[in-house]
């Protein structure tokens, strides 16, 4: 049966699973003068420790930040979960495989709102709107491009080609699905490269379609951690 590919500009978030609280950074920072009577941190009220996690930050006491989890499915183009892939420590990653399943037709295409035109040098770039003329082109290539790949694709499985080979037609445009788990710690240190923010001690130049999966992952944090979220707002946003 024959698949008509769709097209999106957007890319989807949604955290599945969680044990992540502020408080999992204090019982595990307290250990090390309160032993196990540190559990009991667990049910205090994280507001009365504000100034230790925002210490621990401060001073880059790391590993407090660490004893928590976070699975997110994330939906994108497979451009941009090349470069998440790149991001190892404190990650783990499954993704949807075009070996075992048809890949469905479905490719990105930047909206309106997307910065098109790349100008100056290596380390000095600057990106601007683009004009109404090169949003349209770039709209219609990218979608012919897609339809012509989909239907190679297509007519390669047709003739009983395995679906890993027949996958090589198609374009790092294609959606993918994942889950991406990481801990607090781990997520910072994503966020402090793949998101611009004018508090970041550190200057941050991230694709913008991998700043989108960004914003959206740190929104889901900062309602979990709230005090986590703003020590490290505070602190310049660079993970401890």
């Amino acid at each position: 049966m024959t698949e008509t590919p769709s097209f999106r500009s957007d890319i989807s978030v949604e955290l599945v699973k969680h044990s992540a609280a502020d408080t999992d950074v204090l019982w595990a920072a307290r250990v090390s003068t309160a032993g196990e009577q540190s559990l009991a941190e667990i049910d205090k009220d994280p507001e009365r420790s504000k100034g230790l996690i925002n210490y621990l930050m401060r001073d880059r006491h790391g590993s407090p930040f660490e004893h928590n989890s976070m699975t997110f499915l994330i939906g994108a183009p497979i451009f941009v979960f090349r470069e998440f892939h790149r991001h190892r420590v404190g990650w783990s990653y499954n993704e949807e495989s075009g070996r075992y399943r048809q890949l469905d037709p479905v490719f990105y295409v930047p909206g309106q709102d997307r910065r098109l035109v790349q100008r100056g040098r290596p380390g000095k770039y600057e990106f601007v709107p683009g004009t109404a003329e090169q949003h349209a082109l770039t709209g219609k290539v990218m979608e012919d491009a897609y339809r012509q790949s989909y239907a190679a694709y297509q007519e390669l499985l047709a003739a009983g080609v395995a679906r890993e080979v027949a996958r090589a037609v198609l374009p790092v445009g294609l959606f993918s699905s994942m889950y991406a788990t990481c801990n607090a710690r781990s997520l910072m240190h994503f966020l402090g490269l793949r998101t611009q923010d004018e508090r970041a001690r550190v200057p941050s130049f991230p694709q913008r379609e991998i700043e989108m999966v960004g914003q959206r992952m740190e929104e889901e944090w900062a309602r979990l951690m709230p005090l986590t979220h703003a020590a490290f707002n505070a602190n310049g946003r660079v993970a401890p």
